[in-house]
């Protein structure tokens, strides 16, 4: 089983680039991890269709923390298209399905976090913050 800690995960729970409340935002969601209490509210400014700046605020582990970081930041600069389709993406991995080497790719560094869906324990953290943006844009 490979180690979930790894050192983007922990660079990413450390100094999080994209961890403060964005104040000209356009769409904003609570998610919260009832199993747990991890909860955050996803906030984005969406202009002409392309997620210009995401954002998040909350509290929890290191997982939910550092994969909504790593979420916000591939998304950044997007479509919401593209970021719904990383979204899925990124849910399809954590819950045990194989991506191709393409897919994994796409997911930069939150292809990292793939190891936590053996660990079911895990999923719902480092789930938090992409379903949350999908339940924000649809799926």
């Amino acid at each position: 089983m490979g180690n979930i800690y790894t050192a983007a995960l922990m660079e990413h729970n450390a100094h999080p680039d994209y961890k403060y409340d964005l104040e000209n935002a356009t769409d904003e969601h609570e998610g919260v991890n009832p199993s747990c209490g991890d909860e955050l509210v996803l906030k984005l400014r969406v202009e002409n269709g392309v997620i210009e700046e995401a954002a998040f605020t909350g509290h929890g582990c290191a997982v939910s923390q550092a994969s909504a970081d790593m979420m916000a930041d591939l998304v950044t600069g997007e479509t919401v298209e593209e970021a719904r389709r990383l979204c899925g993406l990124f849910l399809k991995m954590v819950k045990g399905e194989k991506l191709t080497e393409d897919e994994r790719e796409d997911l930069d560094e939150a292809a990292e976090l793939e190891s936590i869906s053996r660990m079911p324990a895990r999923v719902k953290c480092a789930e938090l913050g992409w379903r949350t943006l999908s339940e924000m844009i649809g799926d």
